[in-house]
């Protein structure tokens, strides 16, 4: 008779567990709803979740996952979170999905400057030509919103002092680690590029007025999680760390690709973080 009794509230027990389970994923999806259509009016002005278009439920899984999910992940700020965006849509060069983006950037407080040069940092890293489709998008954004180009410069580097200035950026953060791995290629020509890559990357771009240094930095995380590159991704990540960027922050930005690159490249690029963060 005890052993009976037991077992009926063990069985009582097991579908109170379930029932509280069930509810509590019913909350979850609602407060992802919910969650959804707040973040979607904050960045777009429209309504989320509207079913309608050509492929209302794609829409509607593309949205309940990014802005009431992946948004909910980690503590950065809606500029944050869309200057990574629109830097991945930069260099996929998926532009009609950039233009929706810089658009919700300039909603939610990015500045004309700070979205310049979000797209202008990415040129060392995918190059021109890529660059100039990226800003041919953001100017025609700009034209749109009446907001007046060209911007005024931001530059701080004259001629004479792209090395040196360079340097000084680069060198805290990465030494000379590039300049050693070219070492050896016939006519010493690995110490151009070496030269090169001080001088534009570091100093025609990271110089730049508009974006502070941990910003920057972490802007290329997210450049380097969509291109896949892990291992210069895992130099950026402790370049990150020395410009004062938390690992929780890092670990956001990482994630907040995930949606635009998918999978395999977020979970590749949250690897070489665990790699690295082992490592310190």
């Amino acid at each position: 008779m005890k052993k009976k009794i037991a077992a009926i509230a063990a069985t009582a027990l097991m579908a109170q567990a379930t029932s509280a389970a069930a509810l509590a994923g019913t909350e979850a999806l609602a407060n992802r709803t919910e969650i959804c259509k707040k973040n979607y009016h904050t960045l777009f002005g429209g309504e989320a979740l509207s079913n309608t278009g050509n492929d209302p439920e794609m829409m509607a899984i593309l949205q309940k996952y990014i802005f009431g999910e992946v948004f909910t992940v980690g503590e950065l700020d809606y500029k944050t979170r869309e200057m990574i965006t629109v830097t991945t849509l930069a260099v996929q060069q998926t532009l009609p999905q950039l233009k929706a983006h810089i658009n919700a950037a300039l909603n939610v407080g990015v500045t004309p400057v700070e979205l310049r040069e979000t797209i202008y940092q990415c040129a060392p890293f995918i190059g021109f030509p890529k660059t100039l489709n990226a800003l041919e998008v953001l100017n025609q954004v700009f034209k749109e919103r009446n907001i007046k180009t060209p911007i005024d410069s931001t530059a701080t580097v004259k001629e004479k002092d792209r090395f040196e200035k360079g340097a000084a950026i680069q060198t805290p953060l990465y030494g000379d680690e590039i300049k050693k791995t070219l070492e050896g290629l016939p006519q010493d020509m690995g110490a151009d590029v070496a030269r090169f890559l001080t001088e534009v990357c570091f100093g025609d771009f990271y110089t730049r007025k508009g974006l502070d240094l941990k910003t920057r930095e972490l802007l290329v995380i997210s450049l380097l999680v969509t291109t896949g590159n892990t291992g210069t991704l895992k130099s950026h990540i402790k370049g990150n760390l020395k410009a004062g960027n938390s690992k929780e922050t890092i670990t956001a930005a990482i994630i907040q690709c995930l949606p635009y690159v998918g999978f395999p490249n977020t979970i590749a690029a949250l690897k070489a973080l665990k790699e690295v963060l082992m490592e310190n």
